[in-house]
């Protein structure tokens, strides 16, 4: 039997297992071992039950505060397909019968990423300043980054044999990060072993409209919700259905669902402060998997902006990675990342735990509010050659003084201004008519030439929103 009538064969006995019975055992043939014979294995397709309520439970309300306080997180898109540095999994809509055969039976075997250090991943996280990371356990492709029992198209069948997504789980969680599961409910083999074309938005590839697939991917859930600990979000896409939502939810309750229950826009900001949680999507470069040419990466202030204005708005920022088919973090994007990391490494409190002040901006003046103390954060950007030592005034009319307030520069007292003893580096305000008016001096040495492209943030303590 050839590799790929194998892995259909699999996916449609599993399909009537899913139709016709609560609990079905079945022996299929596994992939070929170099010489050795056919291994046989014995899967257990259980789908759970199908959710009987017609509206969704919704996410936890503290959860969601929860979420809200997170800021950033980090996107890891990265599957086997990464080996040809196409689009993550969507090669296969539409693709010819020859093409996916190669992509099914032959591409797996050679995917064997051996710099994979999911240790190196979540340090560099945690310095950046990221707090939560979401790995994609399973593109449209249908290919899965986890030990699953209901497809043979997962990692376990490449040379690399090992569970990726364990891994991740494991080292984001001893950096103390927050665990987050992407998961694709379309699935472009399992579309092919119905006998269809794989395509998108066709009635037969909608979750909706085929009980199959909906049973096939809760599966699926159950196994990435019950084998790998507390999982703390979940981004389910192209999703139409309650199924993989409510089968989440009866096995983790805190669970907080991010796109599926939340807005999550794609590689755009919204023009005004959304109600509730939201997140948005963006990738470093053109690419959410890795690109190796023909790409054009954000720049560090680029990224550092698009958190400000982002949190500055209420959202959470998701940036996505896509590690090469080694499994290291591009040279391009680490450098961007670094970059990221200095600047959340001085104004990091101005991110967290924050909402937005009830004025976003002043023109290239941004603001957030703290959650916990009276305290306002001004951003102050696109100063890219403000040099260190000098002073600045604004005028800031959102904000009116208090006999309490303070005014400082995060990251410097302002007592010293290296190699300048006669330079007054404070921070002074005065409250006038028109506005809240500060001073202040970039007074921090951050690179060796005493320049720092990127915004400096300024905290105001003890003030009342200005009418």
């Amino acid at each position: 039997m050839h590799k790929s009538e194998k892995v259909v064969l699999l996916l449609v006995v599993a399909l009537l297992a899913a139709s016709c019975a609560q609990t079905a055992r079945m022996s299929v043939a596994g992939p070929q071992q170099g010489s050795d014979a056919e291994r046989q294995k014995q899967l257990v397709f259980t789908p759970p039950p199908r959710p009987t309520q017609e509206a969704s439970r919704g996410n936890d309300p503290e959860g969601e505060e929860w979420f809200m306080d997170q800021a950033l997180g980090m996107f890891i898109n990265w599957s086997m397909d990464s080996q040809l540095g196409t689009v993550i999994g969507h090669t296969v809509v539409g693709a010819s019968d020859d093409y996916l055969d190669r992509f099914i039976n032959e591409l797996p075997q050679s995917f064997y990423p051996r710099k994979f250090d999911p240790e190196d991943w979540a340090r560099l996280a945690k310095l950046a300043g990221f707090k939560y990371v979401v790995f994609d356990t399973k593109a449209i492709s249908g290919f899965c980054m986890f030990d699953t029992k209901s497809t043979e198209f997962n990692i376990m069948n490449t040379p690399y044999g090992r569970d990726i997504t364990r891994q991740v789980v494991d080292a984001f969680r001893e950096q103390g990060l927050a665990v987050g599961i992407y998961f694709c409910e379309e699935d472009g083999l399992f579309l092919h072993s119905q006998g269809h074309d794989i395509a998108r938005v066709r009635d037969y590839a909608k979750p909706s409209n085929n009980p199959e697939l909906r049973d096939y991917n809760r599966v699926q859930i159950r196994e990435l919700m019950s084998n790998y600990g507390k999982i703390d979000m979940l981004f389910i896409d192209a999703s139409d259905s309650l199924d993989a939502k409510e089968t989440a939810w009866g096995l983790q309750p805190k669970l907080v669902i991010t796109r599926g229950e939340m807005q999550t826009p794609e590689q755009k900001i919204p023009d005004q402060p959304m109600p509730g949680p939201w997140e948005s999507c963006f990738t470093l470069g053109t690419q959410w998997q890795f690109k190796p040419t023909n790409d054009e990466h954000k720049s560090g202030t680029k990224l550092i902006e698009m958190l400000i204005e982002i949190r500055a708005k209420g959202g959470n920022f998701l940036l996505s990675i896509g590690p090469t088919p080694d499994g290291e973090i591009p040279f391009e994007q680490t450098r961007r990342i670094r970059e990221l990391a200095a600047w959340m490494f001085i104004n990091r409190e101005a991110v967290y735990e924050i909402r937005p002040w009830h004025v976003i901006r002043e023109g290239d003046v941004w603001f957030t509010k703290a959650s916990n103390e009276n305290a306002v954060y001004a951003f102050l950007t696109k100063i890219p050659n403000w040099k260190r030592g000098d002073r600045k005034e604004f005028t800031i009319k959102s904000v009116k003084a208090t006999d309490a307030t303070t005014v400082s520069v995060l990251g410097q007292t302002g007592r010293v201004v290296e190699y300048k003893p006669t330079v007054d580096g404070m921070a002074r305000w005065t409250q006038g008519k028109d506005g809240l008016h500060i001073s202040v001096v970039r007074a921090q040495r951050i690179y060796n030439n005493h320049k720092w492209p990127n915004p400096i943030v300024v905290k105001i303590t003890n003030v009342e929103p200005a009418k």
